[in-house]
């Protein structure tokens, strides 16, 4: 409660020894733990009237009704564990995880595919241009 450590009582301890002395000592001891004990039972039935007043006034019926509203269950948490529980099972073996690979292939192919006629229309390109820049000389003479 005071966070009090071993050394931090000694040193009270000495302290007490010296202020109050060896004779009245005990009587000191005796009267805090006298005062010690009525504030512990103070604040005990200051707790219970508390909790009365909160039982009388329903207070624990609508904290009930709000734990229960609130509750994981309630808001279709389970549900939500339960995907997710599901989703770390997920085998790649399974059916859906063949169908990830064959789209995974097919993907790969399109791209490879797209990549080819991409190179194929640079070279037709290139081929154009050159054929623009061809000696006009000699398209000529052949006609």
């Amino acid at each position: 409660m005071f966070d009090i450590g071993w050394t931090e009582l000694l040193v009270i301890a000495i302290v007490a020894l010296i202020v109050v002395g060896p004779k009245d000592l005990p009587a000191m001891f005796q009267a805090l733990g006298r005062f010690t004990a009525k504030a512990r039972s103070m604040a005990r039935d200051f707790q219970r009237a508390m909790e009365d007043a909160a039982r009388e006034s329903g207070v624990k019926d609508v904290t009930k009704d709000l734990g229960e509203m609130t509750s994981g269950k309630a808001l279709g948490l389970d549900e939500v564990e339960k995907a997710v529980s599901d989703a770390d099972k997920w085998s790649p073996d399974s059916h859906t995880g063949k169908l990830a690979e064959e789209i995974k292939a097919k993907a790969e192919e399109t791209r490879k595919s797209a990549e080819r006629a991409a190179e194929v229309g640079r070279s037709a390109e290139e081929l154009e241009r050159e054929l623009q820049h061809e000696d006009p000389d000699s398209a000529k003479g052949d006609g």
